[in-house]
């Protein structure tokens, strides 16, 4: 896998992100040590999620519900 760190940012909720473009694979880490993959989400997505100013209500409001997941 080719991951692709975010860049550095403060969540009262989410420890870090990672996307890897070729498997359109999103990796969110939650400050709890909790950790879940995103599947099939298209590179614009990724892109339009470290880019928002509160990666929390992003991840609620396009991501969550919106693609399949498991915890990693």
């Amino acid at each position: 896998m080719a991951w692709q760190e975010f860049a550095p940012f403060t969540s009262s909720n989410i420890a870090a992100i990672r996307y890897d473009a070729e498997q359109l694979l999103l990796e969110v880490e939650f400050h709890n040590g909790g950790r879940y993959h995103y599947y099939d989400v298209p590179d614009q997505v990724a892109r339009s999620f470290e880019q928002a100013e509160s990666k929390g209500q992003y991840l609620a409001a396009y991501i969550k519900g919106h693609y399949r997941y498991s915890r990693a």
